[in-house]
């Protein structure tokens, strides 16, 4: 019998260039969102004007997937009042807490260790996954990828002699929370969207959990700055960016295994890195930088690759 045809988004070649595209879009993300600091004026210890900024992004972004929804002709009518409090839940952490931490993060740390401290969400990712999951423990490998993974974030810390350790709460500090607060809610987005289509809900936590950061923001104080044509742009895309990324991943996922497509996750900080090291001037070819991205890379690598394993519980 001839082999049933390779659906389109299963070709590795599609593959490839979708997933690759995807992360290219969220590594650009850190030095965009440090260019519309300058260009919207928001000082790194000015925190309301920030979740202002933060607000305004994902509010679009949701309002941009309602749109794609419809478009595809989504079902909105399935959603029951549990499952829009669920929502709301998602949406105040993984969007609302979740960029609290990440903006004022990305405040006071450069683009490049920001974008390699925030791959420690994957690490938490596994290590939440262990304590939660029968069939997702730690294993040989996935053990060796944590610790070489966190390695390589805790060399990135080091100043440029090595041997003096840079470390602030209000920077490094507060993407790895951000990271560890995307790892967790992602598990319970995982779980709610057993019953709701997956694009549907992204859309609405993203604008609910936009529409929370806008509001607590502009209560506290914060300004959106004065927009003019680059800023409105640099929004827009940042906007767009969470939107195409997450709508072409959620096809990739859909058409093939988890495990073939989080394998990109890897290129997220080398992306962020060397975008934030064209675009900001930031320093990358320091030696602890190639060090802490080759290790933060291989540990990825290591936890997301699909092999078999021997594992440390039966």
């Amino acid at each position: 019998m001839p082999a049933e045809p390779t659906h389109f988004f299963s070709r590795p070649i599609i593959v490839f260039c979708l997933a690759t595209l995807c992360t290219l879009l969220w590594g650009s993300a850190y030095p965009a969102i440090k260019t519309g600091y300058v260009l919207l004026n928001i000082e790194a210890h000015d925190v309301a004007s920030q979740m202002v900024f933060a607000g305004q992004r994902f509010l679009l972004a949701g309002l941009f997937l309602i749109i794609l929804c419809v478009l595809f002709r989504k079902r909105f009518r399935s959603l029951t009042r549990q499952k829009m409090r669920q929502i709301l839940v998602l949406g105040l952490t993984q969007t609302s807490l979740q960029y609290i931490f990440f903006y004022i993060g990305v405040a006071f740390a450069t683009g490049v260790k920001a974008s390699i401290m925030n791959s420690t969400g994957t690490f938490f990712s596994v290590l939440l996954a262990h304590f939660i999951y029968q069939n997702d423990r730690l294993t040989h490998r996935r053990t060796i990828g944590v610790i070489i993974g966190f390695l390589g974030v805790f060399i990135v810390n080091f100043n440029k002699s090595l041997l003096n350790f840079d470390f602030s709460l209000l920077g490094e500090g507060s993407v790895v929370f951000a990271a560890f607060i995307l790892a967790a809610a992602s598990i319970y987005g995982k779980k709610i969207s057993q019953g709701i289509d997956a694009m549907v809900m992204t859309a609405w936590q993203l604008a609910i959990g936009g529409l929370a950061l806008l509001l607590i923001g502009l209560i506290l104080g914060g300004h959106s700055g004065e927009f003019d044509l680059a800023s409105t742009v640099l929004l827009i895309y940042l906007a767009g960016l969470s939107s195409a990324a997450f709508a072409l991943w959620s096809v990739l996922l859909k058409y093939n295994s988890v495990s073939k497509v989080t394998i990109f996750n890897f290129l997220v900080p080398v992306f962020g890195s060397s975008l934030s090291s064209l675009f900001l001037g930031e320093a990358i070819l320091e030696a602890k930088n190639i060090i802490a991205l080759i290790l933060v890379c291989s540990g990825i690598y290591l936890v997301t690759i699909n092999k078999p394993v021997v594992s440390f519980k039966q």
